[in-house]
């Protein structure tokens, strides 16, 4: 599905360590630093997930030219990132944790931003959206005019969800919902002259509903899951299942998202709401925004800020090809190593003849989604018979090098059969990406996948990029 997510983004930094001994400057903990996290935050966050779930996400926000945006632009690989001129610097959220408690937080670049520009590509991303999800965390991107105009817009034939601000701009009218939480709820609803009684959920709400004019408004209400209102229509509860947290950052952005999703896939108001609360409660059971986070080590050895993220548990890239029909071992191995450490196993797979654009960005896109990438290579033969007597142009050996030579490509596997079934019997990858217009479970491989539990995404082919077309063009020019 073609997402689009407009919206703040934010730069989350968590420093985690231990601390056994004070400071003898001050009667302060001394935190020795073990690793340090970095994420994207606000918008950033919603179209990571998304992303991370197969979708076509673009980013319609605004990003500075400072280091913050660089860690940015590196923690949305796989994301469409269109951004308006720099108009302030990166808002960075530092946390400093020892163990699992909170000490202290530095918020620096949060002070208000002026509204940011917009472009004309923005705006066709807006238009072009199959769901919209709006992310406003108060900096800007919600009161530039012709963004507002083109939302409007799109949410006459789009599901447009809105996630506000209290700092933010107010929704335009006619999105499909407003996801407000409690508080804010409650925050507006007295800011405009009322005095909820008890919870004050429902009559928040409904004042709320008839402020923004949508079409409905959800409000959150944590472990207690959502309050559902319909314009003209009864209130109904959303129970949350019952899920351990130690940290609920994240929960709103995951429901937002998926709230989009499903309204975007035909299923009613109802529906759509328990699923996202029901998917905003098994996103914080797998730890958060906290699992998406790039790991940094700290120390000379620690990767530097180029770094997409943390390797495997082993680097096996040496290049020994096989028998076209049998598995290069180092794949297989690499796969055992990574789930054995706990890790995520992500494989993709093809011809890969004539090395291009729309290739590159599809394996860093998949990369991006687990702890290593292992790529199933059709040998010389297979190619052959799938492709005509004249293919491959590139031999499988030299195929495999060039794989091997990105830094998002931890190991090859050439199979020689049509299909890469049996390749993927053996090494059982965790995660099955493969580019193109169709959904995960249309892919032939999807029933295959889900035998051991993994899960196949897709991510879509990048229009005028294509080994045939490269081909064509050679063959006029030689």
């Amino acid at each position: 599905m073609r997402i689009t997510v407009v919206g703040d983004v934010l730069l989350d930094v968590d420093i985690n360590g231990a601390a056994t001994r004070l400071s003898p400057d001050a009667p302060v903990p001394v935190v020795d630093v073990a690793d340090i996290r970095r994420r994207a935050g606000g918008a950033g966050l919603v179209a990571t997930v998304l992303a991370q779930d197969g979708h076509s996400v673009s980013l319609v926000t605004a990003l500075s030219n400072d280091d913050g945006a660089g860690h940015l632009r590196r923690a949305l690989s796989g994301v469409s990132v269109l951004a308006g001129a720099p108009l302030a610097p990166t808002p960075t959220k530092t946390r400093v944790r020892i163990g699992t408690h909170p000490m202290v937080r530095f918020d620096e670049g949060c002070s208000p931003a002026p509204v940011p520009a917009g472009t004309a590509e923005m705006l066709e991303a807006i238009a072009s959206a199959e769901a919209i999800v709006v992310a406003d965390y108060g900096r800007g991107i919600t009161a530039n005019a012709d963004i507002r105009v083109a939302l409007t817009a799109a949410g006459r034939r789009v599901p447009v969800v809105w996630d506000p601000h209290p700092a933010g701009s107010e929704p335009v009218a006619g999105v499909a919902v407003v996801t407000p939480n409690l508080a804010e709820a409650l925050a507006a609803a007295k800011a405009g002259g009322l005095a909820p009684s008890g919870t004050g959920a429902e009559e928040a709400g409904r004042y709320l509903l008839e402020k923004w004019g949508s079409a409905a408004v959800l409000v959150t209400r944590g472990e207690e899951g959502a309050l559902l209102l319909p314009a003209g229509d009864a209130a109904q509860g959303i129970p949350a299942p019952k899920t351990n947290v130690s940290d609920p950052c994240g929960a709103g952005d995951r429901l937002a998202g998926s709230l989009a999703v499903h309204l975007g896939l035909g299923l009613d108001l109802a529906q759509a709401a328990t699923r996202a609360v029901e998917d905003a409660s098994e996103f914080l059971a797998n730890g958060g925004a906290a699992s998406l986070a790039v790991v940094e080590a700290p120390g000379p050895e620690a990767p530097g800020p180029e770094a997409p993220g943390p390797r495997p548990v082993v680097e096996l890239k040496g290049l020994e090809l096989v028998d076209a029909g049998d598995l290069h071992p180092d794949g297989v191995q690499l796969a055992r190593a990574v789930r054995a450490g706990g890790g995520t196993v992500v494989a993709t797979g093809g011809c890969f003849d004539l090395l291009h654009a729309g290739h590159a960005r599809t394996l860093a896109a998949a990369r991006s989604m687990g702890d290593c990438l292992i790529v199933c290579l059709n040998s010389d033969e297979s190619v052959r018979r799938l492709k005509g007597g004249y293919r491959p142009i590139v031999s499988a050996e030299d195929r495999a090098e060039l794989l091997l030579a990105l830094e998002c490509v931890d190991a090859v596997v050439v199979f020689g059969e049509d299909t890469p079934e049996a390749c993927l019997t053996q090494i059982q990858p965790d995660i099955w990406v493969k580019g193109g217009d169709y959904t995960p479970e249309e892919l032939p491989e999807a029933r295959l996948v889900a035998g051991w539990g993994g899960r196949c995404v897709t991510v879509p082919f990048h229009p005028a990029r294509s080994t045939s077309g490269l081909a064509e063009a050679l063959a006029k020019v030689s």
